[in-house]
């Protein structure tokens, strides 16, 4: 198989050539067909979350077809097309696991992180957590629904019932829960890098009511904010945005330093929240939810071999959607 390999953080992947990988009991193989770039994906490769699995194939928004099944796995998933998101198994019997808060377990493999994931021609998964998708649909347009779309949705889900939503980092997640969003009925307002017209416009495409720099406000207090930026600075400005009871939500696997603030931003009831991971049970939700509402990625496709390009636009906010590998 070729693949994408990271051999050291900090440095930019090579592509190998691997002996294609043979799945183990309860494990399935894809044949990938598409997987999108995330931000943690720039995360890894950069170094900024330790001790990944060296060499390591990232990637964990992978869409593929299973073309081979290891032992216990039943012969009717063969051909299926199948989704593989960031968390790729659980240990099912930790306090977390057993109350249903499988992201939060002790002993967890990540797709792209502790095992090999979707930068590659093929990648070997667990079965149970691989998730049947449309064998109809585009598998490039499904590919930003396995990471940014479920933990969006997550978010969203953390962020509580308000009607006035603020979003700050309008990338792959953003765009794709502010359809949602909109959809629920919500009234959306974006924030951006200071300057960054291009995505400004591209949230309004989406039917934002406003869009603006991250250090303006909007002119009405909001309900809630889901932070998708990794930005610690964006934390107190959030505060500063929604109303007394509001609450703001970190939606990032990593964030700078958050700064120090006057409690007065906290007060009042306000709240602030961290998402992590997701469950099996987000993507029972969101799936369905993200097809009534008529859920549209937005892609730029990349081939495999550029991965390290990919990863570069991202890096530099040069994308609007997200960035999808393919075969």
């Amino acid at each position: 198989m070729k693949a994408m390999v990271l051999e050291k953080p900090g440095t930019s992947l090579s592509l190998v050539d691997r002996p294609d990988p043979m799945p183990g009991p309860g494990e399935i193989r894809l044949k990938v067909e598409a997987c999108a770039v995330c931000r943690t994906d720039l995360h890894v490769v950069e170094g900024d979350l330790p001790q990944p699995k060296l060499p390591l194939v990232p990637g964990h928004e992978i869409v593929g077809i299973v073309d081979l099944v290891g032992e216990g796995v039943s012969r009717s998933r063969l051909g299926q097309r199948v989704g593989v998101p960031w968390l790729g198994h659980t240990c099912g019997h930790c306090p977390y696991c057993i109350s249903g808060a499988e992201n939060l377990c002790d002993q967890p493999l990540f797709t792209g992180y502790t095992r090999d994931g979707g930068f590659a021609s093929h990648v070997v998964a667990d079965e149970h957590f691989a998730f049947e998708l449309d064998a109809t649909a585009d598998p490039v347009s499904l590919a930003p629904l396995l990471c940014a779309g479920l933990v969006g949705w997550r978010c969203l889900k953390k962020a509580g019932d308000g009607r006035r939503l603020g979003i700050y980092g309008f990338g792959a997640a953003a765009h794709i829960i502010t359809q949602v969003a909109i959809w629920q009925g919500r009234e959306l307002f974006a924030f951006t890098r200071p300057g960054d017209s291009q995505a400004q416009e591209f949230a309004r495409s989406l039917g934002v009511r406003w869009a603006g720099s991250s250090d303006e406000l909007p002119g009405v207090e909001l309900d809630a904010a889901i932070i998708f930026a990794s930005v610690g600075a964006l934390v107190p400005a959030a505060l500063r945005a929604v109303r007394k009871g509001g609450r703001v939500v970190c939606g990032g696997i990593h964030m700078s330093d958050i700064p120090s603030m006057p409690y007065e931003l906290l007060w009042e009831e306000r709240e602030l929240v961290s998402v992590a991971n997701l469950t099996r049970r987000d993507a029972e939700e969101f799936f369905p939810i993200a097809q009534r509402a008529q859920v549209c990625t937005h892609t730029k496709t990349y081939p495999l071999e550029q991965a390290n390009q990919a990863l570069g636009d991202l890096r530099m906010g040069r994308l609007s959607g997200a960035a999808v590998l393919t075969l």
